[in-house]
């Protein structure tokens, strides 16, 4: 365990404050401090969520920055779970996951039934959710818009380390068009990140219950991450990152190799390059 206690939520819920903070005044962060009587590294701290603020710490924050009872009250009842070790959410909250990549150095996650999200084209995402048949036109857009806002973490100079175990069955489904799932096969081969097929001969062995995801940090506690159409739930604690680890060791002894994937993931895109061009010829 190292020294930095913040968990995503607490990362989440600390970012909440710096722009309640910006929008509805125009204090910097030295000039509330004085305000509230407190040193400068004590704002700095509870707004990038590293220690955890008092109640009454919270509520003379939020009182100097305007907010009403109902909203400081809200605040109070969300930022109790902050530092858990165990955390589970609704899945349209989607600032803790965003949080969660923000900082990390390695990025491990194992798909079972979908491409992940890090590395789905647009049209594939829209097509998953539209499939599902759960949630509005409005937060469809909203959750399109969250997983390509949340690649360009692979676009940075200092991105993480992303590792991609992906089930064959995930590149079977056919979600969308021969066309959605063409382009969605092309993305998977952009050297941004690392593939590794999990195959279907391994049968039972290569399939877990649950999507997961990894969070490794250079400088705090890592996070292991799983969901579901109901709930998200993010785990700190030390024996449930354990447990995820070896999951990720267990795949890593039964995926293809990175250049054996690509070469799999080449094939179903030749494959969807043929449906279409006999799909074209038959229409002529």
């Amino acid at each position: 365990m190292n020294g930095d206690p913040s968990t995503p939520y607490s990362r989440d819920l600390g970012d909440e404050l710096r722009q309640v903070r910006e929008r509805y005044t125009t204090f910097r962060g030295r000039k509330i401090a004085r305000m509230l009587g407190w040193d400068p590294g004590k704002v700095s701290n509870i707004e990038n969520g590293k220690v955890r603020a008092t109640e009454i710490d919270l509520v003379q924050y939020l009182g100097r920055c305007g907010r009403s009872q109902e909203f400081i009250h809200d605040f109070l009842d969300r930022y109790r779970s902050a530092f858990d070790h165990y955390f589970v959410q609704v899945p349209d909250n989607l600032r803790t996951m965003a949080m969660a990549d923000s900082t990390a150095h390695k990025i491990t996650t194992y798909n079972i039934t979908t491409i992940p999200g890090l590395v789905q084209t647009e049209a594939y995402a829209r097509a998953v959710f539209e499939a599902r048949g759960v949630l509005t036109p409005d937060l469809i857009e909203a959750a399109v818009r969250f997983r390509m806002n949340r690649q360009a973490i692979l676009l940075r100079p200092d991105r993480p380390a992303c590792t991609l175990y992906i089930h064959e069955n995930a590149l079977r489904v056919k979600v969308g068009s021969d066309e959605v799932m063409k382009d969605q096969f092309m993305r998977l081969l952009y050297r941004t990140h690392v593939v590794r097929i999990v195959p279907a001969a391994c049968g039972p062995s290569g399939v877990f219950m649950a999507n997961y995801v990894l969070w490794q940090y250079e400088k705090r506690s890592g996070v292991a991450f799983t969901e579901s159409d109901i709930a998200k739930v993010f785990v700190q604690d030390l024996a449930g990152v354990k447990r995820c680890k070896s999951i990720f060791t267990r795949l890593d002894a039964l995926a293809l190799d990175e250049e054996q994937s690509r070469t799999m993931v080449a094939n179903f895109a030749s494959r969807s390059r043929e449906d279409l061009s006999g799909r074209r010829l038959h229409l002529a």
